[in-house]
């Protein structure tokens, strides 16, 4: 008999408890780690390349943005890689505590919005990018002038104006092309053959 209770105990284990769920944690925190590490690449090319205003100034048209929009597709990895990149980019300026804390932040934010919209994926961007204009644009005169061209407007109000405009060109420009492209059954079915999971995956 407890030979048998025994036998039974060991058939209805989970295997999955030990191994198969820390191959998928393993695959998880590879791919936030990869979407961080775009995100401060993509951003460290465009000071090389562009200039610095364009990563940190008040027309802070950030490419590595677009890579928000793939939160829609791939879930809490891609939420948390590019809320962690754009910590290391800001902490890497240390323009000040305000834009070290906050803009994680604020990028945490958009990720969530995008999250929470992503079955519908332009919407999603266009929400996405307004929480990085509003909380971005807010603490940026701190730093910077406004763009002159808004200099009608009050700095706050004008900074806001000029960062969701950057903001909804990266994320739900850029960001949601991306996205309709790695959305393609062409696209994912070979990464989900190498155990890539999607948001609806999960």
């Amino acid at each position: 008999m407890a030979g048998e209770w025994a036998s039974t105990r060991s058939a209805n284990t989970n295997p999955g408890v030990g191994g198969e769920k820390t191959k998928v944690d393993s695959r998880s925190l590879t791919l936030t780690a990869v979407f961080a590490a775009l995100y401060v690449v993509i951003n460290v090319l465009q000071m090389i390349s562009v200039g610095n205003p364009t990563v940190y100034g008040p027309i802070q048209l950030r490419v590595a943005d677009c890579l928000i929009a793939l939160v829609a597709l791939f879930g809490w990895p891609a939420l948390g890689g590019v809320t962690l990149g754009c910590f290391l980019t800001n902490a890497y300026a240390n323009l000040g505590y305000q834009d070290i804390i906050l803009g994680p932040i604020a990028n945490l934010i958009a990720a969530s919005v995008i999250l929470l919209l992503h079955r519908h994926q332009f919407i999603a961007c266009v929400a996405g990018a307004l929480p990085i204009g509003f909380v971005v644009g807010a603490y940026l005169p701190a730093f910077f002038p406004p763009p002159e061209t808004l200099n009608a407007l009050p700095t706050i109000a004008a900074m806001i104006v000029s960062i969701t405009i950057s903001s909804l060109i990266t994320i739900a420009g850029i960001g949601y092309l991306l996205l309709t492209m790695l959305s393609r059954p062409s696209i994912m079915k070979p990464l989900k053959s190498h155990g890539l999971k999607t948001v609806d995956d999960a």
